[in-house]
């Protein structure tokens, strides 16, 4: 064996050479480095003289990267954690590199390090390949300008700052007239130069804090802070007429281009970045229908701004109920479809006015999910329902969130800070995701799903069959319960096809060992019909109103009779 150790050595160092991988040995006491594999390569040094030391070594490294590796350093030295770093170094050229480093530490009895082994590998290849990709989510290629990405990302700033300082902003979009024209008669080589050239007269027209952004193909848009109608309506006039008084210049020669301009004032005639977007665009497209080299502003129509009016004093009707804690709980009542008695209840969300007057949901919430608002709801609903499983024990309680929520890690923290070590309480909380939102983003729901479910909370899909769920999807789910969509059961007993379609739904929901609730059952008819299908519970006016107090002491069943356990699925290829 021991004649074999000169071969071994050879094996690794050609393997070293083979990866461009360089190991280090450093005398910490004596602050020596020895190295081993290609290192002058590697640094592009011909004397290895200039990094025989940490000192010396350290003295190469990125001065804003050298605090990161120190720190590092310091840490594994202190607790043995691991050393694990990415950091530039100055190349023998003058140019830095980007390396990968990983080592351990052997220490002294007394807790000195010793002796530092690791291995350096060259990374600044896949470096360049992270930064191009990072460049190009969020920039344009062609003219280094925003992308529609982060051009939405900005104005979301400018909005969240004009709601929050009372002013308004202002946001253009500019596209070539005859951008068509140019590519037939000239090929596509000039129209690129042509929007380069755009892209750069657009930023000599415009004000230094304007941000300019390619929206996409030869459409621009243009966020003007701080800005009125008038403001704006002055910049898209000096756009349109200095783009079309001074031509293009391309390798053939000048090109002559004229724009149309389409504009919004926010947050007066928009509240979100989509719907800023979207209507600067119809303006846009309105300029081009009355003659092209043209602006247009987006104006909202009278009974447009009268609804925005009261939007906007629901919105701040909401806020302050948030702020005086008026926003409580009604509660349905679930029943078993054997015995109509209560299992379980779900949380309704109400608004309690200054006067007394009890506001449904569906006044406010529609307003709060276009405000962006949702979020802050869906965590009240949450202290208002954990409150009330903290206080009755026997207690059953479901709780529909919203889509956003359903991906918010705040909420979801919230929920594990109430939930943490009390299973028993875990074990009577259902939290209901619509199945429209689920089917969005299939694995962010799964996810969603497990990490409530490992909480002992049951989850239940909601409005089940409204966008019908396939079999793959409701197995990568694994919910507990789902609740049938109640446009299939109202008049139900005049609906053959809707018997039809949930007698389906049934079975795929059996096939799952899956709990079932019918929602809104009104009549008898309804509900014989829903019991001779095997529907596990009935929700509607039929069994009660959402009441803001619920009888006490109900009889409620344990979790372990709600999630009966999931049969294995076994699948017929048969015809």
């Amino acid at each position: 064996m021991a004649g074999q150790a000169p071969s071994i050595q050879t094996d690794l160092l050609a393997a070293l050479n083979a990866a461009g991988d360089v190991v280090y040995e450093w005398d910490v006491a004596r602050d020596s480095l020895t190295w081993t594999g290609d290192a002058s390569a590697m640094f592009q040094l011909d004397d290895l003289k200039k990094v025989e030391s940490g000192d010396l070594f350290h003295g190469r490294i990125n001065s804003e990267d050298l605090k990161e590796r120190l720190k590092r350093l310091s840490r594994h030295f202190a607790s043995g954690a691991r050393f694990d770093c990415e950091y530039r170094i100055r190349a023998g050229n003058g140019d830095f590199m980007w390396l990968h480093e990983r080592g351990h530490a052997e220490f002294m009895p007394d807790g000195r390090p010793l002796v530092m082994r690791g291995i350096l590998r060259a990374i600044t290849n896949r470096k360049r390949a992270e930064q191009r990709l990072e460049y190009l989510a969020n920039y344009d290629d062609l003219t280094g300008h925003f992308n529609r990405f982060r051009l939405r990302q900005a104005i979301d700033y400018a909005l969240t700052a004009c709601k929050r300082f009372g002013r308004t902003g202002a946001f253009l979009t500019v596209d070539i007239d005859n951008i068509a024209l140019i590519n037939d008669a000239f090929g596509f080589e000039i129209g690129d130069a042509v929007l380069s050239g755009l892209a750069e007269r657009l930023d000599e027209l415009t004000a230094a804090s304007d941000i300019v952004g390619r929206i996409e193909g030869d459409c621009f848009g243009l966020l003007l802070d701080h800005s009125d109608e008038d403001a704006a309506a002055e910049t898209a006039e000096k756009i349109i007429s200095g783009v079309r008084e001074t031509p293009i210049k391309t390798v053939i020669g000048e090109v002559a281009i004229t724009v149309s301009v389409g504009g919004i004032v926010f947050p007066t005639s928009a509240q979100t970045s989509f719907d800023i977007m979207s209507r600067a665009e119809m303006a846009l497209r309105q300029a081009k229908k009355e003659g092209r080299n043209h602006y247009v502003v987006y104006q909202l129509t009278e009974m447009q701004r009268q609804s925005l009016r009261q939007d906007m004093s629901i919105a701040k009707e909401v806020q302050e109920a948030l702020l005086d804690n008026r926003l409580v709980l009604a509660y349905q009542p679930i029943v078993d479809t054997m015995t109509g008695e209560a299992r379980l209840y779900e949380c309704l969300l109400r608004m309690r006015r200054p006067d007394g007057q009890i506001l449904p949901a569906g006044a406010f919430v529609p307003v709060v999910e276009q405000l962006g608002l949702m979020r802050q709801i869906d965590r009240c609903t949450l202290h208002l329902a954990m409150e009330e499983l903290f206080n009755d024990p026997y207690v059953r309680l479901t709780l529909n969130i919203s889509g956003m929520t359903a991906s918010d890690q705040a909420w979801l923290r919230t929920l594990v800070s109430y939930l943490r070590g009390k299973p028993e309480v875990g074990s009577r909380l259902t939290i209901e995701i619509t199945e429209t939102v689920v089917l969005q983003d299939l694995e962010e729901s799964a996810r969603f799903v497990s990490s409530v479910r490992d909480l002992g909370c049951a989850v239940a899909l909601d409005d089940f069959g409204a966008g019908y769920t396939s079999f793959r999807n409701l197995q990568a789910l694994a919910v507990d319960m789902v609740k049938i969509d109640g446009a299939f059961i109202t008049d139900l007993e005049d609906k053959p096809d809707n018997q039809l379609f949930i007698r389906t739904l049934l079975g795929l929901a059996r096939g799952f060992g899956l709990t079932t609730v019918a929602e809104c059952v009104e009549t008898e008819a309804e509900a014989e019909i829903l019991k001779r299908e095997g529907v596990t519970y009935l929700q509607g006016y039929l069994y009660g109103r959402p009441e803001l107090t619920r009888p006490a002491n109900d009889k409620i069943i344990s979790l372990a009779d709600v999630q009966k356990p999931k049969p294995k699925l076994e699948i017929s290829t048969a015809s």
